[in-house]
Order: C-alpha cells, then sequence, then structure tokens
C-alpha cells in the first residue's frame, strides 16, 4: 500500500489539537498523526527553530524553501504543525477534514511575510507530501483496573419466642377448725348442763399461688450496614510489542593494494 503525508499549519495548539480530534472521528489511527511545535526535534535530535534542514528531513527535499520559512515561523510564534500519515484513497478525506478547521494558507502567509513564493509552490492551506519509507507499527497492551458490585450474601437477623421452665417457692398460710374432746370428771358441771341445741362455725381459710407474668425490655439489636475499604493488588500480564534491528555487514569489501 502506498501511503502519503498531509501537512496543515495552525496558528495556535487549540486549532491543531481541534483538527486532530477531528481525524480520530474521522476514522485515521491516532499513531499516524503527529504534532509538531517549537518543542519537537527531529530523530537527530535538532529543533524545529534551531535547524532549517528540519522541514526537508521531515518532509522531503520536494519541500518549497518558502513553505519551510513558514513552518518555522508559524512555529516559532507559538502555532503547530499536524501531519498525517494516510493511504492514497484516504489523503482526500483527510484533507477535507483539515479544511474544515481553517488551517493557514502558506503561500498567502508567506505573502503576508514578505517571502517570495517560487512558481513551483502549491496553491493550498493543505500540503501533501509523498511519505518516507514504510512504518511499523509498535502496540502496546495497559493495565486498565476498575470496578464492580458483586453480591457477597446476606445477613437475616429474626426475632422469634423461646420458652424455658422457670419455678418459684412461695409460702401459703391455711387456717383450719379444729375439735378437740376432753373427758370431764367433775361433778359440779352437773348444774350447768344446757339441752338446747347449738351450732359452732369456724371458716377456715388457705392461701393457693397465683401466678402472673411482667415483661420487661432486657436487649436490643441495631441492624445496619457497616462500609469498609481494602486494598487488592490487581496482578496481571500486559503485551508489548518491540522492534529489533539488525544490520547485516557488506560481503566482499575490496581492499586495496599497496
Amino acid at each position: 500500500m502506498d501511503y502519503e503525508k498531509v501537512v496543515a499549519v495552525f496558528d495556535t495548539p487549540e486549532h491543531a489539537q481541534t483538527a486532530v480530534n477531528a481525524l480520530k472521528a474521522a476514522g485515521f489511527f491516532a499513531d499516524d498523526i503527529s504534532v509538531i511545535s517549537s518543542d519537537s526535534v527531529d530523530d537527530r535530535g535538532a529543533k524545529v527553530t534551531s535547524e532549517s534542514g528540519f522541514w526537508h528531513r521531515l518532509f522531503g527535499s520536494d519541500v518549497d524553501p518558502h513553505e519551510a520559512k513558514v513552518y518555522s515561523h508559524t512555529v516559532g510564534k507559538g502555532g503547530s504543525i499536524v501531519t498525517l500519515r494516510a493511504l492514497n484513497n484516504m489523503v482526500q478525506k483527510a484533507v477535507d477534514v483539515l479544511h474544515a478547521h481553517n488551517p493557514i494558507d502558506v503561500n498567502q502567509r508567506a505573502t503576508s511575510l514578505g517571502i517570495i513564493a517560487t512558481a513551483a509552490a502549491t496553491a493550498a492551506s493543505t500540503r501533501v507530501v509523498k511519505d518516507k519509507g514504510d512504518v511499523i507499527r509498535l502496540a502496546e497492551e495497559q493495565l486498565n483496573v476498575g470496578k464492580r458490585q458483586i453480591d457477597a450474601g446476606m445477613t437475616r437477623v429474626r426475632r422469634f419466642v423461646t420458652e424455658r421452665p422457670v419455678e418459684a417457692q412461695v409460702t401459703l398460710h391455711e387456717e383450719h377448725a379444729s375439735v378437740v374432746r376432753r373427758a370431764i370428771s367433775d361433778p359440779s358441771y352437773i348444774r350447768d348442763i344446757d339441752w338446747t341445741d347449738r351450732t359452732i362455725e369456724v371458716n377456715e381459710t388457705a392461701e393457693e399461688a397465683v401466678v402472673s407474668k411482667s415483661a420487661r425490655v432486657v436487649e436490643e439489636v441495631v441492624v445496619g450496614k457497616e462500609g469498609s475499604d481494602r486494598v487488592e493488588t490487581v496482578k496481571d500480564k500486559v503485551r508489548r510489542q518491540q522492534v529489533e534491528v539488525d544490520r547485516q555487514p557488506a560481503t566482499g569489501l575490496n581492499k586495496k593494494s599497496a
């Protein structure tokens, strides 16, 4: 597959980030998008504002001098440059997305800065240049730990009635009639004889146990919830792709004869 690099210049980082978000929403991969600012460096460690050949190494030799100057001037003033590596059949879609966010017109900016544009300059605000080389994407997994609530069981508190045997001792009093017969031998009682009928009644009493019950509250059980936190260490493995560069020396080197 053939790729091309789409370049758009923005006066502020905010406008550039808005364009980047739009590219992502349109389906372009974040790994294919780059934002160049005043702190950006190339593969040689050269900063944008301090190295005139930065843009040629980044975009190739087909970048016109006036374009490189506009890029450097814009970045030096706090602007940003958005680059996108896109398939050939996706270039127009990328250009349309970037144009919708009003990038600066490089040629107009070059004219306003007094930079003379060459005849080969592209009259557009978005630049499409040939992509240099193939790209190997390296993926890396990240461990994302979330939380969810699960059922940890239930505690049931039920009140019910039980019975147990109890006993208590009580003293009961009784009163009964007692009848005692005594023999009389004294002859003087003869003159006191009463021949009338007579009845003597004696009320007898007895106590019996009377049982009653009284209730009182002896204990209370408070039912509620108590929260606590614990720290759990989650262990897993994440995968990461790496690249290995194996440089093979050339064989059959010619030796100079003395």
